[in-house]
């Protein structure tokens, strides 16, 4: 009988593969940062840019994929690959840049996050932030790491003193009033807010204790597939804004941090949940009609 490759050399390999993909995109978006006449700029949807590097990126991480996996299915931010296919094992969820607006600024803050599913599960996953030369990976049961080093989050044992990423749901508005008041509840309660416009950064630094916590809403899983695993291996707690485990990938609210942090967050998120939840159901059952 054929032996079976040990699961934990299995994630490397697919980590070694996020990594390879997440450089080779890396460069060219130092290549091409401030760099405004190889920039085009168009609008995907109001408050929602994409450029010409965004697809560059996507595309050279597709072939990166799919030189080792060529059946694989890749749920891109600008396009998938093998989106029908129903007997692929792994699935890779990639942003090619996370931050486009920070991008196109010129502001040194986006990464690219490559996270894989395998058989559902996430299993491994990196955030690559090429500016910084910053690798944080994680791989199921191996703990967190930043350009090879052991990360954990941060031991806060309440929002006293705590730093909190947030961001507003520029995308969808109409949830602005919920979340002004949840924002409220946590800037009450810790040092500071942080709004830095890349959510899988935010999670990364999360996961190595640089944020103490961090909530938002209208997420999509390219933003978090990577980040998310991190945070868990880093020793964090990570759900949906209700407390559930995986329903961030339904909804797209997550709040994460250290246990007693990630506890914190909930109670104040938990007085404006109901009207929030409700407003997000009434978005699903429009669309579905």
């Amino acid at each position: 009988m054929a032996s079976r490759m040990n699961p934990n050399h299995q994630y490397r390999a697919y980590l070694n593969i996020a990594v390879k993909a997440a450089r080779s995109a890396g460069r060219l978006i130092v290549r091409n940062f401030e760099n405004a006449d190889t920039v085009q700029v168009s609008e995907k949807n109001k408050d929602d840019l994409v450029t010409n590097i965004d697809r560059e990126c996507q595309s050279t991480i597709a072939d990166t994929i799919l030189h080792f996996y060529p059946k694989d299915r890749i749920t891109g931010e600008e396009n998938s690959v093998n989106a029908e296919s129903t007997d692929a094992e792994r699935e890779w969820i990639v942003d090619p840049i996370d931050g486009t607006t920070n991008f196109v600024k010129g502001i040194p803050h986006v990464a690219v996050s490559i996270g894989v599913k395998y058989k559902g599960e996430t299993v491994a996953g990196c955030v690559y932030d090429p500016i910084l030369d910053e690798l944080f990976t994680a791989e199921k049961g191996s703990g967190a790491q930043l350009n090879d080093r052991k990360i954990h989050v941060s031991n806060r044992q309440s929002l006293n003193g705590t730093i909190i990423a947030v961001s507003y749901p520029h995308r969808k508005r109409q949830y602005l009033d919920e979340y002004r008041a949840m924002m409220n509840r946590a800037f009450d309660k810790c040092a500071d807010l942080r709004r830095m416009g890349t959510a899988s950064l935010d999670l990364a630094y999360v996961a190595a204790g640089r944020l103490d916590g961090y909530f938002e809403a209208c997420l999509y899983p390219w933003d978090f597939a990577a980040g998310e695993l991190m945070v868990r291996e880093a020793g964090g707690f990570v759900t949906d804004f209700s407390g559930k485990n995986d329903a961030y990938y339904e909804n797209g609210s997550i709040v994460c941090g250290s246990p007693h942090v990630h506890r914190a967050l909930l109670e104040c998120i938990r007085p404006d949940l109901k009207d929030f939840m409700s407003k997000l159901e009434e978005e699903r059952e429009a669309k579905s009609k």
